[in-house]
């Protein structure tokens, strides 16, 4: 019985796994590109990317909407853009690992603001700890990156809230795939005067495109399936490993290798997510709510 749960357990996690691998390999070869076009420019081309596959896989309705379904999906998208543009900006200034880390105390802090539980105080003073420890690492530790490392965390952490009141509106991948549309028109004039015509080189419209497909449209489709079975709180923790996986990815992609301190950094935040994950796990919790827009993985 143990062996048969184990195999069905392990269907839904891998490909939660490969999903978190591919944002973040798909984020290394995006700043791989940095230096012939901007992180803007490569933001609109990944959002360009995913709004085009994924209309055409929801072919989302767009007639009969009311007032609020159409402000809450442009929140969404704002979100989304505002999100995927800061980190991008971050990445420009920091390793990959590092930018990731500190993003993720948006959710993190999410998390644990929304729980009722004294004992997960200890989790944001392990995160604490973690972000001292980035702190005494001056060397290569960017202020400005940082900073946009932190709005790339709360415009994550809108968008969790977002994705819950969209799913409730838009049925399916509808609500994603408008909200995808509407992030990369908001991000085309920027797009257009940061990069000029670098933008149409045909080079870097398919690695553009590459990174559209790893970093939205694989982590999106895995995690939709995976979602069907698997438990939230399992489902948090793995994502708790993404800023593990930027740093394996960005020594992989961009030969960016860490320090001691830095790795044991990445471990307290991760272990700081585990842990308020676990503790505001309820028993007999049931799977996410399948109308919600996935897109958790959305680095």
């Amino acid at each position: 019985m143990t062996t048969r749960r184990s195999r069905a357990l392990l269907g839904p996690v891998g490909l939660i796994l490969v999903g978190v691998l591919s944002v973040q390999f798909g984020a290394a070869i995006a700043k791989s590109l940095f230096g012939e076009i901007s992180p803007t420019a490569m933001v609109w081309l990944r959002l360009l990317t995913s709004a085009v596959v994924l209309v055409a896989l929801a072919r989302p309705r767009f007639t009969g909407r009311s007032r609020q379904d159409w402000l809450v999906v442009l929140g969404f998208g704002a979100s989304l853009a505002t999100m995927n543009w800061a980190i991008y900006q971050s990445f420009a200034r920091l390793p990959l690992g590092i930018a990731v880390t500190i993003e993720f105390i948006g959710p993190l802090t999410l998390a644990v603001l929304g729980s009722r539980r004294a004992r997960d105080v200890a989790w944001v003073l392990l995160a604490g700890v973690g972000v001292v420890l980035l702190g005494f690492q001056r060397t290569g530790l960017d202020l400005v990156g940082v900073l946009y490392a932190l709005l790339a965390g709360a415009a994550w952490a809108a968008y969790i809230l977002l994705s819950a009141s969209t799913g409730r509106r838009w049925a399916g991948f509808d609500g994603l795939a408008v909200a995808s549309l509407v992030g990369a028109a908001a991000m085309t004039l920027p797009a257009l005067l940061s990069a000029g015509g670098d933008l149409w080189d045909g080079r870097v419209l398919v690695i553009g495109a590459l990174v559209g497909v790893l970093s939205s449209v694989i982590p999106y489709s895995c995690e939709l399936v995976a979602l069907r079975t698997l438990r939230p709180a399992v489902f948090g923790i793995l994502m708790s490993l993404e800023p593990a996986a930027a740093a394996l990815a960005a020594i992989v992609v961009l030969q960016e290798h860490l320090s001691v301190v830095q790795w044991a950094a990445i471990a307290c935040v991760i272990a700081a997510s585990i842990g308020a994950t676990r503790s505001g796990a309820a028993p007999g919790e049931h799977p996410k709510d399948h109308s919600a827009a996935p897109g958790t993985l959305a680095t």
